[in-house]
């Protein structure tokens, strides 16, 4: 592994009950976030190759861990997501470096598909700073039922040379949607979009 990862931190959240209605089934979301050192932070750098090359790598390893916490195989995955949050010392084009250009790919074939773009935040914030995992459908952008998020955090990340990074995934769309538009059953899966 070419980050030097401090910690690994793992999240399930079971949703029961929304709206005073419980469900028929529980809601599950699952995020896994790496703390890591951030080799640029304090200084300008134009080539961030190496946290590109850490993206990759982070884009096998959290969502092996977060589709293991569901108990569930990727292939069953609804929603996906990724961010990060950047250590004062750092600058957003770090979190960048680390979402973009490499980490998709992996992520993608731990859920064996993966059509939609994977929608994604960064921001800058201290040790227990929360963040938001936006999350979408997998394979359709366009399945209202599974626009949503997860706010996660680390309670002693990211120090000021660090950076979170978080990918997180569900088994289902948000509790009761009422909001209509393309339904589960009308996926297509092949443009991201539809």
């Amino acid at each position: 592994m070419s980050a030097k990862i401090r910690r690994i931190v793992t999240i399930v959240e079971e949703t029961w009950v929304e709206g005073g209605k419980p469900l028929a089934k529980p809601v599950r979301r699952a995020a896994a976030v790496a703390v890591i050192e951030n080799p640029f932070a304090g200084a300008y750098v134009e080539d961030l190759s190496p946290l590109m090359a850490a993206g990759e790598e982070l884009g096998d390893l959290l969502p092996k861990r977060a589709v293991a916490a569901l108990g569930i195989a990727g292939e069953a995955v609804h929603s996906f997501g990724k961010a990060a949050l950047v250590g004062a010392e750092g600058e957003l084009e770090h979190a960048a470096a680390l979402l973009h250009p490499k980490l998709g790919a992996p992520f993608r074939a731990v859920l064996g598909k993966g059509a939609a773009l994977i929608p994604s935040s960064k921001k800058r914030g201290g040790p227990g700073a929360p963040f938001d995992v936006p999350l979408n459908h997998k394979d359709a952008a366009k399945v209202r039922s599974h626009f949503d998020g997860m706010e996660v955090l680390v309670p002693d990340a990211p120090r000021d040379n660090e950076i979170a990074v978080a990918i997180a995934v569900t088994d289902g769309g948000r509790p009761h949607p009422r909001v209509g538009g393309l339904q589960l059953n009308e996926i297509k899966g092949e443009d991201g979009l539809v």
